[in-house]
């Protein structure tokens, strides 16, 4: 009976164990999906505040731009060697010589660029919206902007949103660009294959969907890397350990959020 009795005890303790974390996941994303609705209630007024948004649109893209750009040559390379790889293994590389530009393409379009972009976003831009606001939210100037009238959703989400769902399809499709380049690159040298064989393969096999579904995900990618970074700067407390680790945090749930996000579109688009 007391074997029976214990058994039923950590039985009860993991289940209400899970139940908290579970029902603590759902408060979460309510908050994060209330906090959405009222910084989309503020787009109509981004213009009034269009010195906010093309601030935050400098240092999300011009910014930005340089390392998406060493990112995408690498991500092209990789992709490249990876694809020729493959064929050269089954022994179809003269068979795939035709194709093989169209098919770096796909997957740069439709895969590697938009994640691969909004991951080193989430990196180096939403921990630092996090580390920006959190800095603000621990110092208490957050609470004398809403002493002033100033709403905090208005005057600091709404312009890092916005921004991020407007630079980052741009910075993807500069990154789809180098990508193809270091691609071609990588193809040129390893296998001798020439440009004009490479180009024509994606111009002949290329398809609009494909430029859609990226601009689609990096839009989407971009603004849930924001949402989330203002998101957790507004519950950071806790002094400057506090700003670090929420940081982390926004680092950590926009990665995985952007990967599980992937995962459901591709199942989609």
């Amino acid at each position: 009976l007391k074997n029976a009795s214990r058994t039923n005890t950590i039985f009860m303790g993991f289940f209400q164990f899970l139940g908290q974390k579970v029902i603590n996941f759902f408060r979460e994303f309510g908050k994060i999906f209330t906090l959405l609705y009222r910084i989309i209630s503020y787009f109509p007024q981004a213009f009034r505040n269009k010195r906010l948004v093309f601030e935050q649109m400098a240092i999300i893209g011009a910014d930005s731009l340089p390392l998406v750009l060493l990112i995408g040559s690498f991500t092209g390379a990789i992709a490249a060697l990876q694809a020729t790889s493959l064929f050269d293994k089954f022994n179809m590389m003269e068979i795939a010589r035709p194709f093989l530009g169209a098919s770096i393409s796909t997957v740069v379009f439709q895969e590697l660029t938009p994640v691969l972009t909004a991951l080193v976003i989430a990196g180096r831009i939403g921990a630092s919206m996090t580390a920006q606001i959190g800095s603000m939210q621990v110092t208490e100037q957050i609470d004398a902007l809403e002493i002033m009238a100033i709403d905090k959703n208005r005057y600091l989400g709404m312009p890092r949103v916005l921004a991020a769902l407007l630079m980052m399809p741009i910075l993807a499709i500069f990154s789809s660009i180098i990508a193809l380049l270091g691609a071609f690159i990588m193809v040129a040298l390893k296998f001798n294959i020439n440009a004009s064989l490479y180009f024509e393969s994606i111009k002949n096999f290329f398809v609009i969907k494909e430029l859609i579904v990226c601009l689609t995900k990096s839009a989407l990618f971009g603004g849930i890397t924001a949402l989330i970074g203002v998101y957790v700067g507004f519950s950071t407390t806790g002094g400057a350990e506090g700003v670090g680790y929420s940081a982390v945090k926004s680092f950590t749930i926009s990665a995985a959020s952007i990967l599980i996000l992937d995962a459901l579109l591709g199942t989609i688009l």
